[in-house]
Order: C-alpha cells, then structure tokens, then sequence
C-alpha cells in the first residue's frame, strides 16, 4: 500500500530504557519512524552519560512519526501501556532513577485528552492494584540519541536479546496482559477451534477449514483485532487444503518466529499487535507460502470493506 501521502504527527514516550522502546513499534504500518532520544531537561544536546548521571533532567525516550489515520494514537497508547510498569515512579524494571521514569509526552490537547482517558480506563480495569502514576506532560525539545542507541535491536541484536531477555519486561507483560482474567475473555470471543489455533498453536484440519477453497475477492484479518493480514488477490491454491498466499497485504503486520516444536525446523507466522499464531512460512520452489489457518483469520468481502471501517484498501481490488 501507498501512504506516502498521509499526514503525520509525532508521538512521544519515556517507558524505561530506549533501547527496548523501539521495536514494538518499529516498522508497523502507518509508523514512519521511531528514534530513541531524551527529553524532559534543562540541559542543551544532553549526551547519553550525561543523562545517566541523573543530573540533567531528561528521560531516555522514543519519538514516533505516525499516520494517524492509518495508525491511530489510541493504539500506540494501548502497546504503550503493556510495554511499561506504570505503578512504578523509580524507574523500570532493572534500569533505576529518574531518567527511567514512564511518561506520556503530549503535543496537542487531543493526544492529551486521549492520554488521559486511556490512563483513567487502565486504572478503572483494576489490572495493577497500585495506582498508575505515569505523568501526562506537555512535550519538550526532544534531542536523539547517539547513533549508536539507534536500532539497537538490530544494530546490537545479541547484546540487545541478552539485556532484554533479562530485564523482566517479558515475564512482567505475562503476569500483567496474560492472566487468567484475559484468557476467560477470549475463550468467550472465540471459538474453540480459533483459541486452539490462535493461542495454543494448533494446526486445524486440511481440506476441512472455512477459508481453503473459498475464492470471493476481498480481505482476511486477525480473528481478534480486526488486523487487515492478507488479499484475496495473493491468495492461491497451493494444494495445501489451507489458506495459501504469496505474501502479506502489509509486512509490517507479521511477525515470523522459529518453531521447533513436533520435531521439525519451521518458521511461525503471528499477527504482530494481538499475538495470536497464523500458520508457518513456507519455501516451495523458491516461492514463499503464506500458509495461514482459518480459525485464526476472518474474511470481509470487497462488497462489505467501506462499511466494516477497510475502506482504503478498496483501490487494492480495482
């Protein structure tokens, strides 16, 4: 998809280190850049020791250019929230003092309301017990960081996974965004079938799912967030039984993992905002093969895409 032509605006957030503050966000569509910087101070062109003497004032933080009609501030604010400890003012998880400290940076009175609102929904949900103390502040010149703190999960990826994998962050998003509580809820939203399929990666039945053979033109999404995932217009018959395409709609959407589990060396496909396993990547005769299950996907017909809230990708089936 073309969205050269989009507006943009900027979004600004201090969650704890910088370097872990990218990749979530990083690459998704209608997400023209994330750079890693400081904000927040008094002090001119801080560098990256400076502000780690905690003299300065300014927080590590990510600067975001985003389109926000095709990605809107609202959903940046809600991975926002599952990537940081907001009940803890002292910094985040093994990185402490105040240059850590979580906050949301506004730049107009809209993405302040909007921060606001969402702040007041996570406190409501009752999910931390302790209150939620991330600040709302008006933004501030923001300075990027050196160039090396660019990136720096591809960059530096094996000290970065090391740092990462270590912080807490991911065992923190577990007891946090995956309890019991959220799980009882999608079993409610789904079926059996697309729960197993979706969270505990099974593999439905070939030839014996909804969507293998179906061949309306239009759009397949996550089953969960509405995600648009595939075309119709690079879905082929592969002889597989399954949902076969030659690529995504948008890149940016997937997220490819290594499976080694049942004994064999493959590469998943998950939905990259809801999680939820697709399928594997397949290479047959040096053509990719999007080989995706049913239960986790949901078709909108091109007839039906402007009502259901698609309607840019209409020019796509022209």
């Amino acid at each position: 998809m073309d969205n050269s032509n989009q507006r943009t605006e900027i979004a600004t957030f201090a969650g704890g280190c910088f370097w872990c503050m990218v990749q979530p966000f990083d690459k998704l569509p209608g997400i023209d850049s994330v750079v890693s910087g400081y904000t927040g101070g008094h002090t001119i062109n801080p560098t990256y020791e400076e502000v780690g003497t905690e003299t300065t004032g300014h927080v590590e933080a990510v600067q975001i250019t985003f389109q926000p009609e095709l990605f809107p501030y609202e959903r940046l604010l809600d991975i926002y929230w599952e990537l940081i400890d907001p009940t803890d003012r002292g910094g985040q998880f093994g990185d402490r003092g105040s240059s850590y400290r979580t906050a949301i940076f506004v730049h107009n009175e809209e993405q302040r309301k909007k921060a606001e609102s969402s702040k007041q929904a996570l406190q409501k949900s009752k999910r931390f017990k302790k209150p939620i103390l991330t600040e709302i502040l008006p933004a501030m010149r923001f300075y990027p960081a050196e160039d090396e703190h660019q990136d720096y999960y591809n960059t530096h990826r094996r000290s970065y996974n090391l740092y990462h994998d270590g912080s807490g962050r991911k065992e923190f998003f577990e007891r946090s965004w995956n309890t019991k509580k959220d799980k009882d809820q999608l079993r409610q939203q789904l079926t059996e079938l697309q729960y197993n399929v979706t969270q505990n990666r099974e593999t439905e039945p070939a030839f014996q799912n909804t969507y293998w053979n179906n061949e309306r033109e239009g759009l397949y999404v996550d089953v969960i967030n509405g995600d648009p995932l595939f075309s119709s217009r690079d879905k082929y018959n592969a002889g597989t039984g399954w949902p076969t395409f030659s690529k995504p709609i948008e890149e940016g959407w997937i997220r490819k993992e290594s499976d080694l589990s049942k004994g064999q060396v493959r590469t998943a496909l998950c939905s990259r905002i809801s999680k939820s396993h697709l399928g594997h990547l397949v290479q047959d005769r040096n053509q990719p093969q999007y080989r995706i299950n049913s239960a986790s996907l949901r078709f909108i017909p091109v007839e039906q895409l402007e009502t259901e809230g698609y309607g840019r990708y209409m020019p796509f089936f022209a």
